[in-house]
């Protein structure tokens, strides 16, 4: 099963008062590792989906705080896919601190949708690659 590490440089913008990472800016790290992750599936999601007027929104997401983020400190995003059924995807994340705790979990869930209307398509039947990409990574974690 593929994990990706993506490191991330904790920026002061990032940090409220205390130097501690805003809770909001972990949901963007995730975006960050979740397009690290597709990207090393060998799939693109401007090249692959938003050119066929395809896009990919959050319907659900799940974070828990474990451990504080300070400003200075290299945290780590791990990224996985934890579920997919053909319609909707489930990404799983670790954040690790810079001293290697494990700061935040989380989840994302995806679907894909036509840009124009926002009516829900088949990943299965309207991007094979990634369904074959996806079916891939679930039998290796079997």
């Amino acid at each position: 099963m593929l994990i990706t590490e993506t490191p991330i440089e904790v920026r002061y913008q990032e940090t409220d008062q205390m130097g501690v990472v805003y809770h909001a800016n972990y949901l963007v790290w995730f975006e960050i590792g979740r397009t690290k992750f597709v990207e090393a599936l060998g799939l693109n999601y401007h090249q692959g989906m938003e050119q066929h007027n395809v896009v990919s929104p959050v319907i659900d997401a799940q974070i828990s705080y474990k451990h504080a983020v300070r400003y200075g400190e290299k945290p780590v995003v791990k990224t996985w896919l934890e579920a997919y059924d053909g319609l909707r995807t489930v990404y799983r994340y670790e954040i690790l601190n810079g001293a290697g705790d494990l700061a935040v979990t989380g989840t994302t869930t995806h679907t894909i949708v036509d840009k124009d209307t926002f009516r829900p398509l088949s990943i299965r039947r309207k991007f094979p690659d990634w369904h074959a990409a996806y079916q891939d990574q679930l039998k290796k974690e079997e």
